[in-house]
């Protein structure tokens, strides 16, 4: 790749590391400010009415995924890319602010609320349009080695909120943590997120973009996307089974340590914090062997693991009693699902035409996320105390299996032209145009 491509991955990788780093870092510190916001009380209890708020979140991403998305394919990728960060960064102000309970009562709950639908709005619109810019800036040899740093620079963010756990759990009290040491990522991310919107106003455009002028005036319209539903169907399916398995492995993962196995909090944070750094070297890798192998074998490979291994791997996870035991199995959940994630920015968007990629990647995608993946952790601690925990890794295993018969019955996208994907009126298809 030149220079230039590189700049443009560099610019748009460091901005979707904030994005995520806010996204996640509410996951991470919900349990110590779970209790903030709402009454003294059963601590699964107030772990689900955080991980409420934080599906609710997702519900708002198939608004933000049609706004922005919109705004991408009308206004460029460079100006949805500045606005997801804006409304990040109001967000991780406003929960850094927020009263807690004791202060506000649930006025503070309130607050937390809001923050998330904005930071779901945001989210909603950063995949697609972060989706869409990698694989678009690089060159059409190497789109999945380039795309696959969307789940680098994502897991990057994760490592850098687990990181700031870590050292806030070594530098502080408990007691500390639960009363104010929580406030301080929220307050790290809105600053991160002032300083890529500066980098981001200089961002260059793509290419594939500036130079299409087909449709115009249809650009970013659901109108437009009517005429890809059948891809973008596709993309709700192939979603499915990978958001729920990331979710679980990375979001997920350190409670379930703690509030399932048994592993101190520390312990459990130092567990996902190792394997997520694995996790994002595992990336690029995978993503460079799909551009010799093809998508779909890494998508298939993904599916068949996970539907076959998420049952034992999470039953043994549920008894490890140390650190080594707990790393390896995650290791080897996430392996497989760096399948799903590795590539799965450039599939989406290699299906469909640059007047309509923006949305056709962002409203299907958020649609699937606010369905399955934000409803993960929430459904992950309802089998809980319902007794029956057990039941969310064959809900897991199921999910990953649907996507399987998708991924066996797709069509290879490695070769496509971005420039050239057309519609075939009436049929819902796309061309299929090699790249040169």
């Amino acid at each position: 790749m030149g220079r230039q491509h590189w700049k443009k991955i560099w610019v748009g990788s460091a901005g979707n590391m904030v994005e995520w780093f806010d996204w996640f870092v509410y996951a991470s510190f919900a349990p110590y400010f779970a209790g903030a916001f709402f009454p003294s009380g059963n601590p699964t209890a107030q772990l689900m009415n955080t991980a409420g708020i934080f599906a609710v979140g997702f519900f708002m991403r198939p608004v933000g995924g049609w706004l922005l998305g919109r705004v991408g394919d009308r206004k460029g990728r460079k100006a949805a890319l500045t606005l997801t960060v804006t409304l990040m960064s109001a967000s991780a102000v406003l929960i850094a602010v927020a009263p807690t309970y004791g202060v506000a009562g649930y006025g503070g709950a309130l607050v937390l609320l809001v923050a998330r639908l904005l930071q779901g709005l945001s989210v909603g619109g950063e995949y697609a349009a972060s989706a869409t810019y990698l694989t678009e800036a690089s060159d059409p040899r190497r789109r999945g080695f380039a795309s696959s740093f969307q789940y680098v620079s994502m897991t990057a963010g994760q490592i850098a909120g687990l990181g700031l756990l870590i050292l806030l759990q070594r530098t502080l009290s408990d007691d500390a943590l639960h009363g104010y040491g929580w406030r301080i990522p929220f307050a790290v991310g809105a600053l991160g997120a002032a300083v890529v919107f500066y980098l981001r106003r200089s961002m260059l455009e793509t290419e594939v973009y500036a130079e299409d002028t087909s449709r115009s005036g249809e650009r970013g319209t659901l109108r437009a996307l009517w005429r890809h539903r059948r891809e973008a169907f596709l993309v709700v399916a192939l979603t499915m089974g990978g958001t729920v398995a990331y979710y679980t492995y990375t979001t997920y993962l350190t409670k379930y340590l703690s509030n399932s196995a048994g592993l101190p909090k520390e312990t459990a944070t130092l567990v996902s914090f190792t394997a997520l750094i694995v996790f994002a070297c595992l990336q690029p890798l995978a993503g460079a062997l799909s551009d010799r192998i093809g998508r779909r074998p890494l998508l298939i490979t993904f599916a068949v693991g996970s539907t076959v291994l998420t049952v034992p791997v999470m039953a043994l996870l549920r008894h490890v009693h140390g650190y080594w035991s707990a790393l390896g199995l995650a290791l080897l959940a996430l392996t497989v699902v760096t399948g799903y994630t590795s590539i799965n920015a450039c599939v989406k968007a290699e299906l469909f035409p640059t007047g309509v990629r923006a949305l056709g990647v962002a409203l299907p995608y958020a649609l699937a996320n606010a369905l399955f993946g934000g409803t993960a952790e929430y459904v992950a601690l309802w089998f809980k105390k319902a007794g029956a925990e057990s039941g969310f890794s064959w809900y897991v295993a199921g999910c990953a299996a649907v996507s399987l018969v998708v991924y066996v019955t797709m069509r290879e996208t490695k070769d496509l032209d971005l420039a050239r994907v057309e519609a075939a009126e009436g049929a819902g298809e796309s061309s299929l145009t090699p790249a040169s």
